[in-house]
């Protein structure tokens, strides 16, 4: 969102581009959680049928769980790529944002096109984004638990900058765009929902790792239900 945000804002776009944006927005937005999905379900069959634990505790052995079925070469490749790709677009989008975030309080200069001398601050804070989560990756050996980590922390992050967002296209944005009626109600409902259930999941997760009676208990009402 605040990738998204940002750039809109840099390109200093006219009333007459928010339509394309907003298209585009969506658009980008469908295509990356059925991305997200597909992934998901393609994991799900691959690396195990029905009662099947596949140890994937590293990212080393979910690379050898896909091997038998890729073939070793052409897993390995594919995994490699993937993880390498993945990375990049992780590493530019969050370095980015937090950039283009410290530029907007801070009121510093922060165009990406501008000369690295003439935006100092700006590339400062996205070269020292990027080598302190580079040396984090380095750093720490379990990288599965790296990115569950920040995930959680993205999950109790993401209520306070919708929240935000929210205010902000209700009372800030020019009368003709801004959020009101019923379609600013479908917009508080969906944003509550999503935060709702992300914070449920996460904090699902933390008592089932802090308490090993919670997830005892869980995994044996799961049978219960499905029995």
């Amino acid at each position: 969102m605040a990738i998204q945000q940002s750039a809109t804002a840099e390109k200093q776009l006219g009333q007459r581009h928010y339509g394309a944006v907003r298209g585009d927005t969506a658009l980008g937005g469908v295509l990356t959680q059925l991305i997200s999905a597909s992934i998901l379900f393609a994991a799900a069959t691959t690396f195990g049928t029905g009662y099947q634990q596949t140890s994937l505790g590293g990212v080393g052995q979910i690379s050898e769980a896909l091997t038998p079925h890729l073939g070793a070469t052409v897993g390995r490749l594919v995994f490699s790529l993937g993880v390498l790709g993945a990375s990049m677009v992780a590493g530019i989008v969050c370095s980015l944002a937090l950039a283009w975030a410290l530029g907007e309080a801070a009121g510093y200069r922060r165009a990406p096109e501008s000369q690295p001398f003439r935006a100092p601050w700006f590339y400062a804070v996205y070269a020292a984004c990027e080598l302190v989560g580079t040396a984090l990756a380095w750093a720490i050996p379990n990288l599965i638990w790296l990115t569950i980590a920040a995930q959680i922390v993205d999950v109790f992050l993401l209520p306070m900058v919708l929240g935000f967002l929210l205010v902000l296209a209700a009372s800030s944005l020019p009368d003709p765009n801004r959020l009101h009626g019923w379609y600013l109600g479908l917009v508080i409902t969906a944003a509550t929902a999503t935060c709702g259930c992300a914070v449920l999941g996460a904090i699902h997760g933390i008592l089932q790792v802090a308490l090993p009676e919670y997830a005892t208990n869980s995994r044996g009402a799961g049978f219960a239900c499905r029995g």
